[in-house]
């Protein structure tokens, strides 16, 4: 691979620690600092002679705790090794569906520690829900998660994919798999709710699948423009990724 091709310029403040970034940022800017800070790192293993087996790994844990999407460091080996491009997307595909099982054991055997790790990633509202007047109080394994009788705004995530899930399994993981909806919330969730494994393998398969491969046949075709686009336009695309990851719960809790 000529890691030539991906490698990027690293500036002084690139340099700079999450911490310093932080600091030096309004607050209004500090999950966008933070998203980018990821997205430095996780590109920055483009350039490595070990940057399949990162997005190998990166892959598996994206869907099950870690909160950058393969499909940046997927877009820039591609950029570096195109006559790979269907390789590279094969294999993150795979490390994204054994990461999807990994997901459904600790979501099963690990609840506990499981609820603190995704508090953190998610934050408290959106993971337990926001306790008010018309909320239901729900008890899980000693944890409160709030329920609205009409899945309003305020609703717990967690309690929102059981009910996706009671409704369609297949096609509630399906679509988390395809689109840019937290997949490992939906890993977890199955664990703890028991959905049939059969279920989760192969609609994470399909999902996924038909999502590396649709962004590695674009890059094949299209190449460097793509990616310069996403580096201009980082911070536009975080906020419309916040935006379609909000909607998204909305539609499928309207169509599934």
């Amino acid at each position: 691979m000529d890691s030539s091709s991906t490698a990027t310029t690293v500036t002084a403040a690139e340099k700079l620690t999450l911490g310093r970034k932080l600091k030096a940022a309004p607050w209004y800017k500090w999950l966008s600092v933070t998203l980018r800070h990821l997205y430095d790192w996780v590109l920055s293993w483009a350039s490595s002679p070990y940057g399949w087996l990162a997005l190998f790994l990166i892959a598996f844990a994206e869907s099950s705790f870690f909160p950058i999407p393969p499909d940046v460091l997927l877009i820039a080996l591609v950029l570096g090794w195109r006559k790979k491009a269907f390789h590279l997307a094969a294999l993150c595909t795979l490390g994204s569906v054994l990461g999807a099982m990994f997901g459904f054991w600790i979501g099963s055997a690990f609840f506990g520690p499981v609820n603190s790790l995704m508090e953190i990633i998610l934050g408290h509202d959106t993971w337990f829900g926001v306790a008010g007047q018309a909320a239901t109080a729900v008890q899980l394994d000693g944890f409160t998660f709030f329920r609205y009788a009409d899945g309003a705004h305020g609703q717990s995530v967690f309690l929102t994919v059981k009910d996706l899930y009671d409704k369609n399994a297949f096609m509630a993981l399906f679509t988390a798999a395809f689109t840019p909806i937290p997949f490992k919330v939906f890993t977890i969730a199955g664990g703890y709710f028991q959905i049939p494994f059969g279920i989760l393998v192969i609609a994470s398969a399909i999902g996924r699948a038909m999502r590396f491969f649709l962004v590695a046949g674009l890059l094949f075709i299209f190449g460097e423009p793509m990616k310069r686009f996403i580096e201009k336009y980082f911070d536009i695309l975080a906020l419309l990724f916040m935006v379609l990851l909000i909607g998204g719960f909305v539609l499928i809790g309207k169509v599934l």
